[in-house]
Parts: structure tokens; C-alpha cells; sequence
């Protein structure tokens, strides 16, 4: 009984120390998803590819994420940005990373990019630096989340989520405008 009593403590101990191990992504409120990011642009999906990486126990699966740059926001991104992301799919092998964004050849967004290249998820709160441009039901390029609920207040973001979606979806260009502001603000304060 004893050693029953000793291993369910080490049990517990262990589950704790993973938990404790274990990332939460705090979303990041507007102030800075607009502050971090190096590069913010609007463009189209125009390829995406994994690959095998690395060797031996440090092997791995990349995914490389390219974007025609349509619309510069913030920084220098050029006519096209190639993300590199941990995980994808190559051949019967796929290596997931929770709550990263899945990008298909196509899809419209608006992008948050910090430390392309040196970070696993190379957008601002992982999936909080992705915004999806759809046309609403008027036809218009509205914005939504990288969960597809609509944009409705940039204010709420990382603050009250649900009141970040609970309107009617902001249009693109406002929420373009937003960021110009945003970032004039910002680099006028350093």
C-alpha cells in the first residue's frame, strides 16, 4: 500500500511539472499584435509545401507558407513572404502544432508576422495574427478571425474575445485603417 501510496504521489507530481510544461497562447490585444509585428500585410495564399527537416531526433516537418503580398500595412515585406511553420504533412507522416493556423492556396488574409524563420509559428499570438478576408453577404472583403467568427471590434481583441465578434464583421479597409493608426501612434510614443 505503501508503495502504491509513493508512486501515485510521483504520478501526481509528474502530471503536474507536464502541465505546468504545457503553453497557453494569451491572446494578444490589438495594441500588440500591432507593436510586435515586423510586417503586417494583406495577401493571397499562393503555394504551400512540408518538407522532412533536420536529422536523427532533432528530424521534423516544415511547412513553407507562401503569400503574394497585395497590401503593405506595416514594414517591408517585399511582393511575396515565405512563412516557415513547425508541423504539416509529407506523405502519411503529419506533425500537428495545436491551434496553428492551417493555410490553403487561396485563402485571402490580413498577416501579424514577427521572427519569421527563428520562431515555430511566425504570427503574433500564433493564430491571433491571422485575419481572414471573406466577402460578406453584400460582397464586400470583410474580416474574420483565424476561427471564422467575425471581426467586429479591434478594442476587444485580447481583452474580451467574445466582444471582439459579437457585431457584424468590420470591412477590411477599417480594419487597415485601424492598424495605420495604430502603428503611426506607436512609432510617434518611441
Amino acid at each position: 500500500m505503501k508503495k502504491f501510496f509513493r508512486l501515485s504521489v510521483f504520478g501526481s507530481v509528474l502530471i503536474m511539472a507536464c502541465a505546468a510544461l504545457a503553453t497557453t497562447v494569451i491572446p494578444p490585444s490589438f495594441d500588440d499584435l500591432v507593436g510586435r509585428a515586423e510586417m503586417i500585410f494583406q495577401g493571397t495564399v499562393t503555394d504551400v509545401r512540408s518538407e522532412w527537416a533536420g536529422e536523427g531526433a532533432q528530424r521534423h516537418i516544415m511547412s513553407y507558407v507562401t503569400v503574394k503580398v497585395e497590401e503593405t500595412i506595416k514594414g517591408n515585406p517585399g511582393a511575396s513572404v515565405t512563412l516557415q511553420m513547425l508541423g504539416g504533412t509529407v506523405g502519411a507522416e503529419t506533425m500537428e502544432v495545436a491551434d496553428a493556423p492551417k493555410f490553403k492556396v487561396g485563402d485571402r488574409d490580413i498577416l501579424f508576422v514577427e521572427n519569421n524563420g527563428a520562431q515555430f509559428i511566425p504570427l503574433v499570438g500564433i493564430m491571433h495574427g491571422r485575419f481572414r478576408i471573406k466577402k460578406d453577404e453584400a460582397g464586400s472583403d470583410a474580416v474574420f478571425t483565424n476561427e471564422g467568427s467575425p471581426l467586429s471590434d479591434v478594442a476587444q481583441l485580447g481583452k474580451n474575445e467574445g466582444a471582439a465578434s459579437a457585431g457584424r464583421a468590420m470591412s477590411a479597409q477599417a480594419l487597415k485603417q485601424a492598424i495605420h493608426a495604430k502603428a503611426q501612434a506607436q512609432s510617434t510614443q518611441h
